[in-house]
């Protein structure tokens, strides 16, 4: 459902999903967002962009820990593209509580005549 939110961009449902603690890291241990406050603001930005959109690959569940395999078409500087990412998210009563976010190399769509 987050990620429906996120797809939506739907920035009350998809802040929803996550602790008022919460932290976000670029992996393996930069943080990105201290706190639901600071992932809300990071999103509402991101939600601006017309081509976003997570397509869910693969989920692996084991315990409180989930790992998504995704591929997010985003709006880049150089144009429109898609990165692929490895979402990690470690679920604490229902919320997400801790989130890391591995990325891969972006591919820029070729133009269409």
């Amino acid at each position: 459902m987050q990620l429906d939110a996120y797809n939506a961009r739907d920035i009350d449902s998809f802040i929803q999903w996550w602790a008022d603690d919460c932290k976000y890291y670029a992996f393996p241990s930069t943080l990105l967002a201290d706190g639901k406050a600071e992932i809300r603001a990071r999103h509402i930005e991101r939600f601006k962009e017309p081509n976003l959109c997570g397509k869910l690959l693969t989920r692996s569940v084991v315990g409180n820990m989930v790992v998504d395999h995704e591929t997010v078409t985003r709006t880049f500087p150089e144009g429109t593209g898609e990165i692929d990412v490895i979402c990690i998210y470690e679920i604490e009563g229902g919320k997400i509580a801790k989130a890391w976010f591995k990325l891969g190399e972006s591919r820029l769509h070729r133009p269409t005549k």
